[in-house]
């Protein structure tokens, strides 16, 4: 796979030939060993980076595409400038991992009383699948009708049900949640009428959430290569139309022809990963993991202009925080060594930290803390969150004191710890890297400034982050990151910490 791909080739050649070059060490009398060195910590360098990194020129660097490629190769070589030394595999910033993706083959189509719909625009087949249909349509009016029909080799078509309970008021991605849990909903409830296909006639909310959910429908699924071959498949095609063909499947004598195709196919994606040696004779081995992810959403649907999912907050913020963190951990090296992993294809299921959690590139047992981040540049000046900070969450009662006593000594944000409550509708503990850390027993928390109306839309751009903040966010990660790695124990895992899903 490696081979395959030219950009993957220079990136790799890029970080060996770059491989021993080292940014200078600050001298004993700028840095103190005891206390974080937080004046290598620089608005105008994150301002600078953050700029680049979720600039319209990178694309939105959307996992599984040259994109998140490029992207980061930019991150490795800002590693490189750092001074932080190559980590990943056969000695580069690498480690590359396999996605299957599986998606809808461009040559399928579909036909309502032989008038086609067209793919992407009129219709959307919510999961890949490879059938071909020529059946009536048979139309309900609610799935209480399912019980006048028999329903075997037909067509089902009937509106999308809301589902129940509906998306939390205010939450985010209210349309794509209603739509994703609507259609899980009544397909279940329609699966064992052994139907051709059914084809759902989208309600306005869904519709409306077409620019985002549509486009990933389009995309298709991106798997874990090692986890493909357990993947569940469903052989019934499950189609969403929009409202203007409900016309067409009402009419007497309905019919409908679908011929589709399944192309399957991996992509690499790409974890970057980065160290700053540590100073201890016995500390020195151990790692104290600063996480982030460096992809986002890409190019998609546009939105009043804007194709780019720029992905500023989320996670350029973070992207460009550990390469701050990392410049200071060079300047003066704590006695625990500082890794630093930029996570490919997150937006795509936490992929890279699920994939660098099983196959790491140092020791597992050496990496005593997981600090991760997401989205750490917006809201109100003084708010902040962490997550794994109480139970169920919680992972680590010490980790969780250093990071609190380092927001008490130097950042002083008011720090919201709600999100962890099992009953928080957004479930937000569960969307980022640090989570397959904690599922393998390492002490894990999450930063964040929390969700905002930007949030995965093409308006979370660089000129909305609060520069100042971010580098605030960033101050308040590494120097919990340093607490650890001067604490002469390593933070324990709580005993009994059991997640609740």
């Amino acid at each position: 796979m490696k081979h395959t791909y030219t950009l993957l080739l220079f990136a790799a050649s890029l970080a060996t030939a770059c491989s021993t070059t080292k940014a200078p060490v600050a001298s004993t009398s700028e840095v103190t060993n005891n206390a974080p060195a937080f004046s290598f910590i620089k608005e105008n360098e994150l301002r600078a980076d953050l700029f680049y990194l979720a600039s319209d020129d990178m694309r939105g660097r959307r996992a599984g595409s040259a994109d998140e490629l490029r992207a980061a190769a930019w991150v490795a070589e800002q590693a490189r400038k750092a001074g932080l030394q190559p980590a990943g595999e056969d000695s580069t910033y690498f480690q590359f991992f396999p996605i299957r993706r599986v998606r809808v083959a461009d040559n399928s189509h579909l036909k309502v009383n032989n008038e086609l719909l067209a793919l992407w625009k009129d219709a959307w087949v919510t999961s890949p699948v490879q059938a071909h249909v020529d059946a009536p349509v048979v139309w309900l009016n609610s799935l209480a009708d399912t019980a006048k029909y028999n329903l075997k080799g037909k067509v089902i078509a009937m509106p999308l049900q809301a589902p129940n309970p509906l998306p939390a008021p205010g939450i985010s991605l209210r349309g794509y949640r209603y739509t994703l849990s609507a259609l899980r909903q009544q397909s279940n409830a329609l699966k064992n009428q052994q139907a051709a296909a059914v084809v759902l006639v989208a309600d306005e909310m869904a519709e409306a959430s077409l620019a985002f959910a549509g486009h990933g429908f389009e995309e298709g699924q991106f798997i874990l290569e090692d986890a493909a071959a357990t993947q569940p498949r469903s052989n019934t095609p499950l189609i969403l139309v929009k409202q203007n063909s409900a016309a067409s499947l009402k009419q007497a004598k309905a019919n409908l022809i679908a011929d589709l195709h399944v192309n399957s196919y991996i992509y690499p994606s790409i974890n970057v990963v980065a160290v700053a040696p540590g100073t201890d004779p016995e500390l020195g081995d151990e790692y104290v993991l600063f996480s982030g992810h460096h992809d986002h959403d890409g190019i998609g649907t546009p939105i009043a202009g804007d194709s780019i999912w720029n992905g500023a907050d989320d996670n350029a913020s973070v992207s460009v925080a550990l390469l701050a963190i990392g410049r200071a951990w060079v300047q003066n090296p704590g006695k625990r060594a500082g890794l630093f992993v930029w996570h490919g294809a997150e937006e795509r299921g936490l992929l890279g930290s699920r994939w660098f959690a099983e196959h790491p590139t140092v020791d597992k047992e050496s990496i005593v803390a997981v600090l991760n981040a997401d989205m750490i540049g917006r809201n109100a000046p003084d708010s902040a969150a962490l997550l794994g900070a109480t139970p169920p969450h919680r992972n680590s009662t010490a980790l969780v004191d250093m990071a609190m006593q380092a927001n008490s000594q130097y950042t002083k944000f008011t720090v919201d710890t709600s999100w962890d409550d099992p009953k928080h509708p957004e479930g937000w503990y569960f969307r980022s890297d640090h989570l397959p850390y904690a599922r393998a027993g390492i002490p894990a928390i999450f930063f964040t400034t929390l969700l905002h109306p930007d949030y995965h839309t093409p308006k979370d751009e660089a000129e909305g982050i609060n520069i100042e903040k971010l580098a605030r966010m960033t101050r308040w990660m590494y120097a919990t990151g340093w607490a650890v790695s001067q604490a002469p124990q390593r933070p324990a895992v709580d005993p009994g910490f059991k997640l609740e899903r």
